[in-house]
């Protein structure tokens, strides 16, 4: 595909809305931010792929066991678990050609960081389905922190350490997005006997900074007792401890901690519980960061369905963090979880004008991931939610395993964060998620209105919808009119609003189509299907320019 830039010619067309700008082409765009490129693949490490068994640590724990804890209460030929499984760096790098393959262009990673060396005995116990249950689980996800400066033993390999591991994944032609935890650590009280290293923080030299001693939160002295100036004297998730944001020293330590990891090689970081602490802390550990690596991209995890709650954390002054799009997630669900849903449920989602948002096309778009229940859909249902995520706005990511419909509609303790593994993988290329993830996402790659573009939204209702990603800067330009059918029968499009008069090549195959001055695009696109349309010409047309230019003045929070 070819990107150039053009003159504009002037052709009047009274009454019809067509005319052309007489001063076009200008600057319209979603975001600039490079990163944007790129779709995700969230690896939950120890349950993608055993690389190095020889790192299991399988007799790691004593009486409180670490490795295979099979959740009990399991109904018959299911199973869940609380412990490790293996998955590692190696496992990761050695499917990173699977990934590239797939078209994305980074993998987020769970947290790398030192976890405890016992399952906990803690809290309430884990059963099948329970939810925010964790005696006898262990730190196998990763967010039970204990040492923020060392890896955890169960990820490297004799010959790959983190830096090893990110610099190969770079030769592949991924991003590593490094998950990250500043709100919390391990779980800190409840144990009936005091555990090691649960509710401790130790620093790069292996130094005690933090303990709570297995006191409830209520019963530290953090005026008093230097170990517990780390914490907040009140309790947040669970038994986990509270980082307390306000102390300097809180501070200081992550921002250490994880200026290590990017000088180690991470090129962006998922921010775990961001809106559990104050915008205030995010706005001094972004100058941090970004003081030392300008434009490092970070999107924060706010588990709220409100935008009006969670759009603070992305404005300038509070940080300039993106976000996970949670408000759009769950009407994704019931849009394609459910047959014969209305597209239009999406629409008001979208935010493009006058949102919460400083900028919704850098938000992280996705169905499902590891604290929730993955998408109950049939392969239909997901071969429609990906073909949305891709083409729409926002920089789509796609939980490990969703490419075949793995464990789908299962929660946490029902089999949502199970082992992959390489049999999976190999065996991948027989779903029909896969294929069409694959034809969809390598297009979007390929496509840079599909990347950064405005949204210009056509018509979406009932089974379609119809909308235009455009991309116009530096010298490059590209139209792309996006037609989505998640019904079960053949859809014809008529598209007349904004289309620009010119040659329209047909992006995932078929015939190009001429459309004249005043004219319309008349397409059919097959059941759970997707057809793109791609023009490679600036924007002239006077209703369209119009529409783009509202969309590129108005895109941010007003008060941002």
């Amino acid at each position: 595909m070819k990107l150039k830039s053009g003159t504009a010619c002037l052709v009047l067309a009274l009454g019809l809305g067509t005319a052309l700008a007489d001063d076009a082409p200008r600057e319209f765009y979603g975001t600039e931010v490079p990163f944007a490129s790129n779709a995700i693949y969230f690896v939950l490490t120890d349950r993608f792929v055993n690389g190095d068994p020889s790192n299991d640590q399988r007799d790691q724990g004593g009486a409180h066991r670490t490795f295979d804890i099979p959740v009990p209460g399991a109904p018959k030929g299911e199973s869940a678990n609380i412990g490790y499984l293996g998955g590692d760096f190696k496992g990761v790098l050695e499917n990173a050609a699977y990934i590239r393959g797939m078209g994305f262009g980074a993998v987020w990673i769970t947290p790398i960081v030192d976890n405890p060396d016992e399952a906990f005995t803690g809290g309430d116990p884990v059963r099948w389905g329970s939810k925010f249950t964790d005696r006898g689980k262990t730190g196998f996800h990763g967010y039970w922190g204990v040492n923020f400066y060392k890896v955890d033993e169960h990820l490297p390999s004799k010959d790959l350490d983190y830096a090893q591991f990110t610099a190969g994944m770079h030769a592949a032609g991924l991003k590593v997005v490094q998950d990250i935890v500043l709100n919390h650590g391990s779980p800190a009280f409840s144990m009936p006997v005091r555990q090691p290293q649960f509710g401790q923080i130790f620093d790069g030299a292996g130094k005690l900074v933090a303990d709570e001693q297995n006191l409830p939160p209520w019963r530290l002295d953090p005026r008093h007792n230097p170990l517990h100036r780390f914490y907040h004297a009140y309790e947040d998730l669970a038994q986990l401890s509270n980082n307390d944001e306000f102390n300097p020293a809180v501070l200081d330590y992550f921002t250490g901690a994880y200026l290590q990891w990017i000088g180690q090689g991470a090129d962006a970081f998922r921010i775990d519980t961001i809106n559990h602490m104050s915008t205030r802390f995010w706005r001094q550990f972004s100058a941090r960061i970004r003081a030392k690596h300008p434009g490092f991209f970070m999107y924060g995890e706010a588990f709220d369905y409100s935008p009006d709650d969670i759009g603070q954390y992305t404005w300038k002054k509070n940080g300039g963090i993106s976000l996970l799009d949670f408000p759009q997630q769950q009407a994704i669900k019931v849009v394609f979880e459910h047959p014969g849903s209305d597209y239009g449920q999406l629409l008001s989602k979208l935010y493009l004008t006058n949102g919460p948002y400083a900028n919704p096309y850098e938000l992280v778009t996705f169905y499902d991931n590891h604290d929730m229940a993955r998408m109950d859909a049939s392969d239909a249902g997901f071969i429609d939610a990906d073909n949305w995520l891709f083409t729409a706005r926002g920089i789509p990511a796609i939980y490990y395993g969703s490419e075949t419909g793995f464990e789908r509609g299962r929660a946490e303790h029902e089999g949502n964060r199970n082992y992959y593994g390489q049999a999976r993988i190999e065996a991948a290329g027989k779903s029909p998620i896969y294929r069409q993830l694959k034809r969809i996402a390598i297009l979007r790659e390929r496509t840079p209105a599909l990347q950064r573009g405005l949204m210009l939204v056509e018509h979406m209702a009932g089974d379609q919808a119809a909308f235009y990603r455009v991309y116009q800067k530096d010298g490059m330009h590209q139209i792309a009119l996006v037609l989505l059918n998640k019904g079960g029968q053949p859809a014809r499009f008529r598209v007349a609003n904004y289309l620009q008069p010119g040659h329209w090549q047909a992006a995932l195959g078929g015939k190009a189509i001429d459309v004249a001055d005043g004219g319309t695009l008349d397409a059919s696109v097959a059941p759970h299907d997707v057809a793109v349309y791609l023009l490679d010409a600036p924007a002239t047309r006077a209703d369209l320019v119009a529409e783009l230019t509202r969309l590129m003045r108005d895109k941010s929070h007003p008060d941002d």
